[in-house]
């Protein structure tokens, strides 16, 4: 259970996220090999120091799959068919399907992590890669019960070569979380600029910062975003339907405004105002620095047996314990037929975290 050393990689995909991660490993000392469906698209990708088209001679440490959320399983399959690489984790911004069809199609999931780098730009293709994009940016890793211990371990050092800080989190609640911040303001922004489609000259002229701000990410490719949100349909359309609740409040608060009756535009004014200050409110929980973390986490430490899930149980049971975990780090025990598992929690947690794991049956140390 030693720390994963990267050397080589295959990068499936080189549209902006895929040529990303290869320049970045690059940059690191990393070997890669690329390949896409356009050639045209890989040729270009290796012309700005990405990688080479060649095959690998011999199976990679990691396979990285770029490619849209419904492509994963498929080509996930087809990779360790080939066996082409010794682990595999892919950068959809969709989980819970891609983890599905992989499952669906017999593909070895301990050899598989899914993960998702939360970073990226309005415009698609390799041309727009940069080896930093996803510096100081959250990458979150979701292992399954049955992710092997060296394919983790691979995925982190992923992570780690290309600047960015692991989250773990299962599929399912990464998948309500980035409709929550990601996907649902995306429909959003998109919806906000439709009003601008049949506006006046004049009137679109008077944009400033704000709208500019509030509508930049609806430029993206509507077919990448459609992918997008098809594979989270359900939840994206939960959030909206709640938003669409918000409006019709909104709309009642300011109908009342408009109205004659004192009283009723004093209760207008109480609508509209308390919910300004809640927008304020939930703004603030934003970062004013995008991927800030706390200055310092807590660990504890536990052994961790050679079976299979085990560590998948540790993610399980912190998780019933309403932890969520950081950082984590395995390391080989010397002399044991075990690991040492360092987790990391923001500060205050170890305690229920300590008291969670005692009450299953591990070994702090």
């Amino acid at each position: 259970m030693d720390a994963a050393v990267m050397h080589s990689a295959l990068v499936i995909g080189t549209g902006l996220m895929g040529t990303s991660v290869a320049l970045a490993l690059r940059a690191r000392g990393v070997t890669v090999h690329l390949r896409d469906v356009d050639p045209a698209a890989a040729r270009t990708a290796a012309a700005l120091g990405a990688g080479t088209e060649q095959p690998p001679s011999e199976a990679v440490d990691l396979a990285v799959l770029a490619v849209p959320p419904p492509l994963v399983g498929r080509v996930l399959a087809d990779v360790q068919a080939e066996g082409v690489a010794r682990h595999c984790t892919d950068v959809a911004s969709v989980k819970a399907e891609p983890q599905h069809n992989a499952l669906a199609l017999d593909c070895d999931m301990s050899r598989y992590i899914g993960g998702h780098p939360m970073a990226g730009a309005s415009r698609s293709g390799p041309l727009t890669g940069r080896a930093d994009l996803f510096e100081g940016r959250m990458w979150v890793l979701t292992p399954t019960a049955d992710t092997g211990t060296e394919t983790l371990n691979m995925a982190l050092e992923l992570v780690a070569l290309c600047g960015a800080v692991p989250v773990l989190m299962q599929a399912s609640a990464h998948d309500r979380a980035v409709a929550l911040v990601s996907h649902a303001p995306h429909v959003v922004a998109s919806l906000i600029a439709m009003r601008l489609e049949n506006a006046g000259e004049r009137e679109v002229s008077l944009a400033g910062p704000g709208l500019r701000d509030l509508t930049r990410i609806a430029e993206a490719d509507p077919a990448l975003w459609l992918d997008i949100l098809s594979a989270n349909a359900t939840v994206v359309a939960d959030l909206l339907e709640e938003l669409g609740g918000d409006l019709d409040r909104m709309v009642v608060g300011l109908r009342a405004v408009a109205a004659m009756d004192e009283d009723k535009r004093r209760g207008g004014a109480e609508i509209v105002e308390a919910m300004l200050h809640r927008g304020r409110s939930g703004r603030a929980r934003i970062s004013g620095r995008h991927g800030t973390r706390p200055e310092r986490f807590e660990v504890v430490t536990v052994m961790i047996g050679d079976q299979p899930g085990e560590l998948a149980r540790l993610f399980s049971d912190a998780g019933r314990a309403g932890v969520n975990i950081e950082d984590i780090h395995v390391e080989h025990a010397a002399g044991r037929p075990a690991g040492l598992v360092h987790v990391s929690v923001a500060p205050g947690r170890t305690t229920p975290l300590r008291e969670a794991l005692h009450a299953q049956g591990w070994q702090e140390r």
